[in-house]
């Protein structure tokens, strides 16, 4: 858990879009469960057999979205040229690794195996709120990125909030 506990808030005009920070140590069942921490299912007003939508993420974890957070970013990917490669790969190697997954009445869900071994997952792992969706880690590489990424913090900090330079016409 970060040093200021989990929290997750409803941001933007909608009320909709929960903003995930904190990070939840896990551990994940014979059957490939892990429990979703109640501070997250009260936030989200998961009922018993809510969906969720697990696919790839990046540096071998898995991204975890909503329904609504999916469809945030769909509609951002739909935006992109679709004639450019990277985007129909990406969209490609995402889409068809996205799967939708239930939370059971005490609050788990099932990583779909194929996603468990692409993410080296076993059965110690890491919850992870970033922004608009959760990660999922294992826990030893987790720990390792933090390792690794943490030194350079300040200058990840300076180049994150860089002004966007204007788009070419």
């Amino acid at each position: 858990m970060d040093i200021f506990g989990p929290k997750w808030e409803a941001v933007g005009p909608s009320g909709k879009q929960m903003l995930f920070t904190g990070t939840f140590p896990r551990a994940m069942d014979e059957k490939s469960r892990i429990a979703i921490p109640k501070r997250i299912r009260d936030a989200l007003s998961l009922s018993k057999n809510a969906v969720l939508y697990i696919t790839r993420g990046t540096d071998s974890s898995l991204a975890i979205y909503t329904e609504e957070g999916l469809g945030r970013l769909a509609e951002r990917l739909a935006s992109a040229s679709p004639t450019q490669h990277d985007v129909r790969t990406f969209s490609r190697l995402f889409y068809a690794q996205a799967e939708p997954v239930d939370v059971d009445g005490q609050g788990r869900m099932r990583i779909p195996s194929a996603l468990a071994t692409q993410a080296e997952l076993g059965n110690d792992v890491v919850l992870v709120g970033v922004h608009d969706h959760l990660e999922l880690w294992n826990r030893d590489r987790w720990n390792q990125y933090l390792t690794e990424q943490s030194p350079q913090y300040d200058e990840l900090a300076e180049r994150a909030f860089l002004p966007i330079p204007p788009a070419r016409p």
